[in-house]
């Protein structure tokens, strides 16, 4: 069975964020993560994972809050200072937090320009940071119109031909099914390149559950069955209170 973590900035919502960590605990997540974490003290953050013996697992790099603004800019020509300032302050939360690893979003941009500001920025920054795992995720044109990196292959290449050590590739069950039609299917074919896996029900992005437009089960039979030992973060947007739609949870406990 996957480990999992919980995406706090999208589950116990009805919480505050600090107290989010307990019930995180109490429902039996042993990691969690969050999108943009910056409106908090990285301190405050660091005592609730810690008290709550939660591991921090993934933040989001830029943009600074989840309070609208652009998703990113690490694609987009131009941006390269601002990139690089974004990233030197994610780079201190995560130490701050011993977060495992750090999302690099690429932002709306297109064409080969984008492309290779892109590639720069990220050999950059894994350059800068060699000690940190950086991912890249390809999301679904769907979720994120315009956004630069919506395909797993491109993704793929990009990762190996810089040939960074601690650059890898973040996988969205969600975005997968989206983006493929066959997130079991695309997770066998990138298996050696995924360093973070995150999951949500298709096609609404709510709860994980089985007869969607996604087989978890058979999805994380496939994780199970693989040389995976990351972790299984649940992103997605509950339909109502987050504890009365765990029952995905439970069930994948008992497996």
């Amino acid at each position: 069975m996957p480990r999992f973590a919980a995406n706090l900035t999208m589950l116990f919502t009805e919480l505050p964020v600090l107290a989010r960590f307990a019930a995180a605990r109490d429902a039996g997540f042993q990691g969690v993560e969050m999108l943009f974490p910056y409106d908090l003290a990285p301190r405050d953050l660091a005592r609730a994972a810690r008290q709550n013996e939660l591991d921090f697992v993934l933040l989001n790099c830029p943009p600074p809050n989840w309070a609208g603004g652009p998703r990113g800019f690490a694609a987009q020509p131009g941006m390269e200072d601002r990139f690089r300032r974004d990233f030197d302050r994610a780079l201190r939360f995560a130490e701050a937090l011993s977060a495992r690893h750090i999302h690099v979003m690429a932002g709306k941009a297109q064409g080969d320009e984008a492309l290779d500001t892109f590639r720069a920025n990220l050999d950059w920054a894994a350059n800068r940071a060699p000690h940190a795992s950086l991912t890249i995720e390809p999301i679904s044109q769907t979720a994120m119109p315009g956004y630069f990196l919506s395909d797993y292959d491109l993704a793929a290449r990009i990762i190996t031909d810089l040939g960074a050590p601690n650059l890898g590739l973040q996988f969205d069950a969600y975005h997968a099914q989206l983006i493929t039609g066959d997130a079991v299917a695309a997770f066998s074919a990138h298996r050696p390149l995924i360093r973070h896996i995150q999951i949500a029900g298709v096609p609404d992005r709510n709860e994980p559950l089985d007869g969607g437009g996604l087989d978890y089960a058979a999805f994380f039979a496939a994780v199970d069955g693989s040389d995976y030992r990351g972790w299984v973060s649940a992103e997605y947007t509950p339909k109502t209170m987050t504890e009365a739609g765990l029952g995905w949870l439970k069930k994948a406990a008992n497996v």
